[in-house]
């Protein structure tokens, strides 16, 4: 008897598998964005015109398998308190007041403003954390440091400090900036808790860049250096580089 064998129809199998980064087992390369906090004191040239001040912006950083990190961050500074608050004296009564347009009593607040961009180069030095993408971060920036006073009127309209006329008083300066900041980076294993944090030191050669000081009564031709020193948060998120898609059929 001829043994017969039964023709079975292969079943077709699907298998999609999806290959990411593994942070815990080696150190990787990945790109990787985020926003960034800091409070900051100021010391040099700066400290006679500013108090304290806060700043955030933006970062964009390249982690390099070899854990050197190269990168670009933006950053705008703001504080309430100037110490310059005698600027404006010229433009007070004899009384002291500030008369606006329609002759009414106004109020002007100084406050600073001011940006910093530069690009950074660093490593991760993976003594400590939960992987060997983490640890100690050590960076050096070089950049752009601008800052300058704002004058905001309150009670109706102030031409004297409005336009043009502001540039006499606001005081802008800028200049090539250095940043050395040392701290610590987490990557999570599972993408979730990913940040840095350290100590932030700052060094600016600034000049005023305005062609008239109203309170001088000339051009401030005077170098500055503006320190700052801070301490610096971000939170950040990793962009890993994915495997295809691959597809088996059995």
């Amino acid at each position: 008897m001829k043994k017969l064998s039964l023709l079975s129809f292969p079943c077709l199998h699907l298998n999609s598998i999806t290959a990411q980064v593994n942070l815990k087992d080696s150190t990787v390369s990945f790109t990787m964005i985020g926003a960034t906090f800091a409070y900051q004191l100021p010391g040099g040239d700066m400290a006679d015109r500013f108090g304290n001040n806060f700043n955030v912006g933006g970062v964009f950083q390249i982690k390099l398998k070899n854990n050197f990190v190269l990168g670009f961050d933006g950053n705008f500074l703001f504080s309430e308190k100037i110490r310059e608050n005698g600027i404006l004296d010229s433009l007070r009564d004899p009384n002291g007041y500030f008369i606006n347009a329609e002759g009414q009593i106004a109020t002007i607040a100084l406050v600073e403003r001011g940006w910093k961009y530069e690009l950074k180069v660093g490593k991760v030095f993976p003594v400590i954390g939960p992987n060997k993408n983490s640890g100690i971060l050590a960076t050096l920036g070089g950049g752009i440091l601008q800052h300058k006073i704002r004058m905001e009127a309150t009670g109706g309209s102030y031409p004297s400090i409005e336009g043009n006329y502001a540039k006499g008083y606001d005081k802008l300066s800028n200049g090539f900036s250095l940043t050395e900041f040392i701290g610590y980076i987490n990557f999570g294993n599972q993408r979730l808790v990913n940040f840095y944090g350290g100590f932030e030191f700052t060094q600016a050669f600034t000049q005023n860049r305005r062609n008239f000081d109203f309170d001088l009564q000339k051009q401030d031709t005077r170098k500055r250096m503006d320190l700052l020193f801070g301490f610096r948060v971000a939170w950040i998120i990793p962009i890993y580089k994915r495997a295809p898609k691959q597809f088996y059929f059995d």
